[in-house]
């Protein structure tokens, strides 16, 4: 484990504001430079400096590889108590125990934990209307709650607003990237990008494919219109700025044959874009699958007919696998998105984490709101630990939250821009306190050494210990602001 000091006394704030041991700034809340604060009311520009040169002051925790499995001691780990994270032009331009000269404005949050901002790799924008929806499995709170909510996203308006409240709730909760489902109507695509662009956020996304068994206005009127839709919005969006296209079909029971060779073609047009799509995560979803689709070998061999298996894939939850789907995700390159709040609250099964990774499977963690309960990644994880001792396995800290950072950064192809804190990634960065509350505070006096304490940190910490998000060097969330 690379460590460049020692560790000290766990030290915490109180929840209402900053450090109070060697502030340097004497407004804090404009220390970061300009900032612009992201409200129910859309962006809000906050009186401040110059965005250019400045330097954060915390414990800062990244990685350098993957933490192999179990190892609490893991070289994986960078963990650089009290230093400066020095952010020039929106990104990281270096890491230093020395306090900065003069040509850098300080922020000092000193006993504080600084971490690479949050990857989430398989949400949807429209269902947080429908989180925490009662008593149904998977195919049934589709019909019941998820169709209904989505059929909304129809309206511009609805599209607009809802885009800017799933955004802002994201960045509220740590998460600065994201990979994301909107609606089938490429209003809601639109919303979605427009909103990501406007906040400078690292955005994966794609209307959804739809042309079968589902509700009226949440089907495409036909494969052709679908493609052409897909077309202008992939010209449109694709590559500007930190938005990319994700080819994205909802699952291989909502399209037909004929859509998801569309899809497949788009891939092939362009290997830049990426795709996303739901494999195997409910029984009776599989069962379903194997009915309208008996040529294929298994749920993952309908992908890969269609031409949808390859290095720029996210599958999310990945549950009902054999051997040969394992082996032939690892030899496309292509990622599972581990969604274990959802797949706890919906009941659809318990992801086997090592025998993805005994594959060489690329494994992220996401939140899969509304399915999933939260869009706290820090809960996320914990979930994540609590399916794996499940199936009497021990997942640390290190492995789960590499998965939410630089590991989910990896499996995207972004690990020189997201993820870390490498210099000349961009800077993407929140600030936490590492307790919360007296029962956290207590927790983490206690702790014998850096693993213990940032489980207990992992495992107890949610939203309420974020103090500040930046998205590419802006700060886009800061506790207590207006």
């Amino acid at each position: 484990m690379a460590i460049d000091a020692s560790i000290r006394d766990p030290g915490t704030a109180p929840a209402g504001g900053r450090a109070s041991a060697g502030g340097t700034a004497a407004d804090p809340a404009a220390a970061v430079g300009h900032r612009e604060a992201v409200g129910a009311g859309g962006l809000q520009p906050v009186t401040g400096p110059t965005p250019g040169r400045f330097a954060l002051r915390g414990d800062l925790l990244d990685f350098v590889a993957d933490p192999a499995w179990g190892d609490v001691g893991s070289d994986a780990v960078r963990f650089r108590p009290d230093h400066w994270l020095l952010i020039e032009g929106g990104r990281i331009a270096g890491v230093q125990a020395d306090e900065p000269d003069a040509g850098w404005t300080r922020d000092d949050q000193q006993g504080r934990l600084i971490l690479p901002g949050f990857i989430d790799t398989h949400v949807h924008s429209p269902q947080l209307d429908v989180i925490a929806s009662y008593g149904t499995e998977l195919l049934d709170w589709l019909d019941q709650h998820t169709f209904p909510a989505e059929l909304r996203y129809a309206d511009a308006a609805h599209a607009e607003s809802g885009a800017s409240l799933f955004l802002d709730a994201l960045i509220a909760h740590g998460t600065t990237a994201a990979v994301v489902f909107p609606t089938v109507h490429p209003v809601s695509a639109d919303a979605l990008f427009a909103a990501g662009q406007a906040r400078g956020m690292r955005l994966i996304a794609g209307k959804v494919l739809m042309d079968r068994h589902a509700p009226d206005g949440l089907r495409d009127a036909s494969v052709e219109q679908a493609e052409r839709e897909c077309r202008e919005l992939i010209a449109r969006w694709h590559g500007t700025d930190r938005l990319s296209y994700a080819v994205t079909v909802r699952f291989a029971p909502t399209s037909s044959p004929a859509q998801l060779a569309m899809a497949g073609r788009l891939c092939a047009d362009d290997p830049s874009l990426y795709m996303q799509t739901h494999l195997a995560e409910n029984r009776a979803e599989v069962k379903w699958v194997h009915e309208l689709f008996p040529e294929a070998r298994s749920y993952l061999d309908v992908y890969a007919r269609a031409g949808l298996l390859h290095a720029k894939s996210v599958f999310a939850h990945g549950i009902w696998l054999d051997d040969a789907d394992r082996a032939a995700l690892h030899a496309a390159g292509a990622q599972i998105a581990h969604s274990p709040s959802s797949n706890l609250f919906l009941g659809s099964g318990l992801f086997d984490w090592r025998a993805a990774e005994a594959a060489g499977i690329n494994v992220s963690i996401a939140s899969d709101v509304g399915g999933g309960t939260s869009l706290s990644m820090l809960r996320n994880c914990a979930y994540a630990y609590k399916v794996q001792a499940m199936a009497g396995q021990r997942l640390t800290a290190w492995k789960a939250l590499h998965a939410a950072t630089r590991g989910a950064a990896r499996a995207l192809g972004l690990e020189r821009e997201i993820g870390s804190f490498e210099v000349g990634c961009a800077a993407d960065v929140c600030v936490w306190d590492w307790a919360v509350g007296a029962v956290a505070q207590r927790r983490a006096e206690r702790a014998r050494d850096l693993h213990e304490r940032t489980f207990a940190f992992m495992l107890l910490a949610d939203e309420r210990n974020l103090v500040n998000a930046l998205v590419n060097g802006v700060s886009r969330y800061e506790r207590g602001a207006p």
